[in-house]
């Protein structure tokens, strides 16, 4: 009898993380942000800085920082082109990125969603002068 309940304890203990980790874990992308422990940083600092992507490429290089009508921060960043030519600007929310030094790692948008996002036309949106202040995730390398 003490074997049964072992043998069902341990099953039930064995099983139980299976069935947790399928759990899936719906995560705004604020959410995401605010777990990595966003830190201020000056705009200003971050003109210029290259977005790499996970295997370490530069993705693109940022231009401006935006804040939006919906207040929502966005780096308004050149994305494609051949040594600089035929690129074209694009919209990426501060909550897919994370600084690592004076590089920004691209967390939460691959580069797939670089390629399709929009070209960024600057309607709608103030520009935010060098010495405002924003917050940015923490990136590890």
């Amino acid at each position: 009898m003490s074997r049964t309940l072992i043998a069902i304890g341990l099953t039930f203990g064995l099983l139980l993380p299976v069935v947790a980790d399928d759990a899936p874990t719906q995560l705004t992308p604020e959410q995401r942000m605010e777990a990595r422990f966003p830190q201020p940083v000056r705009v200003g600092d971050l003109i210029g800085l290259p977005v790499l992507d996970e295997s370490r490429s530069t993705l693109a290089r940022v231009r401006q920082v935006v804040r939006t009508k919906d207040d929502k921060v966005k780096l308004v960043v050149s994305y494609g082109g051949w040594f600089g030519f035929g690129a074209r600007l694009i919209a990426v929310p501060i909550e897919v990125v994370a600084i690592e030094g004076r590089e920004l790692a691209s967390v939460d948008m691959p580069r797939s969603e670089y390629a399709r996002a929009p070209t960024w036309l600057g309607t709608g949106a103030d520009v935010l002068p060098p010495d405002a202040t924003i917050r940015i995730a923490l990136g590890r390398n």
